[in-house]
C-alpha cells in the first residue's frame, strides 16, 4: 500500500526510501515482529480461554511430552495476521507473484485450521482426513502454479550451471503444485518440538531473501549466472515478513511453549518457501536449503513403509527427531542442533549461486 502512495503520489525526501526493495524488506521484518509482539500475549490468552484442554498429545509419543497437555495450539494464526499486515503495507500489490503467494499461504494456512480446529473440538489427534487436505493442498497449489507458469514459464533450472534447464512444458503445473504441497506438508511434519520448525523456516526465509532479491535483479542474475525473474525481487518484502512474524513467535514458542503454531502455521509456512522458491525457479536449491525439511519427511516416509512390509521400524519413533528423543537426546539438544543443521544447509544452498 505504502509502495503504491510512494509511486503515484510521491513522498519527499527520506519517505523516498520506500521505493527501494532493501528498506521496504527490513521495514516488513521490523512490522511484522513488532505486531506478533504486540498481539501475542492477548492471542495466546485468548486461545486458552477458547480452546480449554489445549492441543491432543499423541499418546503413543515420547512420554516427556505428556508434561505439554494444556498448551493451547493455532498459533499459526498469530503468524498469518502479523504477515498479512506487514505485506499489505509494504509490497507492491500490483505485483502478481505477491497473490500467488498470499493465496498458497492464507489457503494452506485455512486447511491447517480445519485440521486443527477439528482436533480440538473432537480431543483427538487425528483431525481432518489426509485425503482431503491432499485434495485442497492440491487445488490451491495448482492455481498458484498456473499463475507463476503465465508469469515466467515452465522451466526447470539445475543448479551449479549457468542457466541450463528443462522445459517440464505441460507438466510444470503439477511439478510446481508437487513442491508446494510437498513443502509445506514436511515443515508441518517437522512441527514437533518447541521451536524446531520456527528457526529452520527464518533461517530458510533468510536464505530465498537474498535469492529473490538476486534473481529479481537483472545485473545481479546475468553476472551470478542464475535465471532472471522479472518482479520477483518483489519477495524479499514476503521472506522480510516470514522472518519477523517467525521472530515474534518464537519468542512465545520458545521452550516451554506458550502456544503451538499447529498446521495453521506449519502448513501456512511450509506452503509460502515452496511457491517463494517456484517464482524463483529454484525448486532444487529448496530440497537443499530446506535440507532439514526433507529427511524429516523422509523419515517417515521410510518408517511406514518399512513397517507396512516387514513389521519392522527404520527408527525408534518418526519423524526423525523424536527418533533422537528416544535415543536420549533432551529436546532443547534436538532442537538445537537440528537448528545448527538448518544453517548449514541454509549456507550450502546459497553457495549454490556463485557454484557454477
Amino acid at each position: 500500500m505504502l509502495y503504491w502512495i510512494a509511486e503515484h503520489l510521491g513522498f519527499p525526501g527520506l519517505l523516498n526510501l520506500i521505493r527501494y526493495l532493501s528498506f521496504r524488506s527490513g521495514a516488513a521484518i521490523a512490522t511484522a515482529l513488532l505486531i506478533g509482539l504486540i498481539i501475542g500475549p492477548r492471542f495466546i490468552g485468548w486461545l486458552r480461554v477458547r480452546q480449554g484442554k489445549g492441543q491432543p498429545i499423541r499418546a503413543d509419543g515420547p512420554q516427556t511430552h505428556l508434561a505439554k497437555r494444556g498448551t493451547p495450539t493455532m498459533g499459526g494464526l498469530m503468524i498469518l495476521t502479523s504477515m498479512a499486515m506487514s505485506i499489505l503495507l509494504w509490497m507492491d500489490l500490483s505485483n502478481p507473484f505477491v497473490w500467488a503467494c498470499l493465496f498458497v499461504t492464507l489457503g494452506f494456512g485455512a486447511i491447517g485450521f480445519l485440521d486443527d480446529y477439528d482436533k480440538v473440538r473432537k480431543a483427538s489427534t487425528a483431525g481432518v482426513s489426509g485425503r482431503t487436505r491432499l485434495l485442497l493442498e492440491f487445488l490451491i497449489a495448482g492455481i498458484a502454479a498456473w499463475i507463476i507458469m503465465g508469469q515466467n514459464g515452465t522451466p526447470l533450472y539445475l543448479p551449479f550451471t549457468t542457466r541450463m534447464y528443462i522445459d517440464l512444458g505441460i507438466f510444470y503445473p503439477v511439478f510446481a503444485a508437487f513442491t508446494i504441497v510437498a513443502f509445506g506438508n514436511a515443515v508441518n511434519l517437522t512441527d514437533g518440538l518447541d521451536g524446531l520448525a520456527t528457526m529452520p523456516v527464518i533461517i530458510a526465509s533468510v536464505a530465498f531473501l537474498v535469492i529473490v532479491y538476486l534473481v529479481g535483479n537483472v545485473k545481479f542474475a546475468d553476472y551470478l549466472g542464475i535465471p532472471h525473474v522479472p518482479r520477483a525481487g518483489e519477495l524479499a518484502i514476503f521472506c522480510g515478513a516470514v522472518i519477523g512474524a517467525g521472530l515474534a513467535f518464537l519468542w512465545f514458542n520458545a521452550p516451554p511453549a506458550a502456544v503451538f503454531m499447529g498446521d495453521t502455521g506449519s502448513l501456512a509456512l511450509g506452503g509460502a518457501l515452496g511457491t517463494i522458491a517456484v517464482v524463483a525457479h529454484h525448486e532444487i536449491v529448496l530440497g537443499i536449503i530446506g535440507g532439514l525439511f526433507v529427511v524429516e519427511a523422509l523419515s517417515v516416509i521410510i518408517q511406514v513403509f518399512f513397517y507396512k512390509r516387514t513389521g519392522k521400524r527404520v527408527f525408534r519413533m518418526a519423524p526423525i527427531h523424536h527418533h533422537f528423543e528416544q535415543l536420549g537426546w533432551s529436546e532443547p539438544t534436538v532442537v538445537i542442533r537440528f537448528w545448527i543443521i538448518a544453517l548449514v544447509l541454509m549456507l550450502a544452498g546459497l553457495s549454490t549461486l556463485k557454484l557454477r
